[in-house]
């Protein structure tokens, strides 16, 4: 016999308070009244034997074993809406993609066709996002990272590719030879200020302190201000490598790795979903790994 479980409706109660961390929002939520809420919760804390509130100032907050259920209750609940929609639909859901916006750009959309012609049966949904990411708020299957943050232990992550990075710059600017890049004005992004300094500390390369440079909100900025000809900018490999190919921009000192990786982020394990394996084999693949 299965083993009993305490009453969906006290559970999606709790889950609605517990998001708000307030049971009359949670009963503006459900339909009911907040003493409606409070009695379905007190019924579960008397079923599981524990409090999952603390009740402080006529505030509440999660204790270890509330935070624990909504965790999980969460992505319960998530995964009925997905099967849910899945069946209106009547297919699989499509594989939403959280991916920061210049990969996104430069990278990913170009060669999404490839994906789809590869896999005509995953439908990939792509979200513009960078850093820490929320897989509870966002509901995401996955999340493409450069490995330049912390993240919950808890995840799933799975290595892309290393992070190699060079400066790049229109191939006009360079009449007189391949180390003058080191000399031209350079293009920082706000979001990589120290873009430049890592580069050279890290190839051991002196400064030859250039006229001038120009500064840019957003990296993919950047990327365009080189190909522009407004100086040199220092180019991760991926998201550079189609323009050197088009000849938009050369990078004559090639490229060289940072400690840096673009990283595949999940809360569920890859092996449980073939969506999750099918693109991080892909993006590998890409990528010559």
């Amino acid at each position: 016999m299965a083993a009993r479980l305490p009453s969906l409706s006290a559970l999606r109660a709790f889950e609605s308070a517990a998001r708000h961390l307030n049971f009359g929002r949670a009963g503006d939520e459900l339909f009911v009244t907040h003493s409606a809420v409070s009695k379905q919760i007190r019924l579960l804390e008397e079923d599981l034997g524990v409090s999952l509130f603390e009740r402080r100032n006529r505030a509440v907050f999660l204790t270890d074993a509330g935070r624990r259920l909504l965790g999980t209750m969460s992505e319960v609940f998530r995964q009925i809406s997905d099967c849910c929609d899945e069946i209106k639909r009547g297919g699989a859901a499509p594989l939403v993609v959280s991916c920061e916006p210049t990969f996104t750009q430069r990278w990913l959309i170009p060669r999404l066709p490839q994906f789809n012609a590869l896999h005509p049966d995953i439908e990939v949904h792509v979200l513009a996002a960078g850093g820490p990411v929320s897989f509870d708020r966002s509901h995401i299957d996955l999340a493409l990272r450069r490995s330049d943050f912390s993240w919950s232990p808890e995840l799933f992550v799975e290595t892309v590719v290393e992070e190699r990075v060079g400066p790049v710059c229109a191939p006009r600017l360079l009449a007189g030879g391949g180390d003058e890049i080191l000399s031209l004005p350079r293009i920082h992004s706000v979001t990589r200020r120290d873009a430049w300094a890592r580069y050279l500390a890290d190839n051991r390369i002196g400064d030859p302190n250039p006229p001038g440079s120009h500064a840019f909100e957003h990296f993919y900025l950047s990327i365009e201000a080189a190909i522009a000809g407004l100086g040199a900018a220092i180019g991760p490999e991926p998201l550079v490598a189609d323009a050197v190919e088009s000849g938009q921009l050369v990078a004559p000192l090639g490229f060289s790795s940072n400690g840096y990786s673009y990283i595949l982020l999940s809360r569920l394990a890859f092996e449980g979903d073939t969506r999750k394996r099918d693109f991080l084999a892909w993006l590998r693949a890409q990528f010559g790994r």
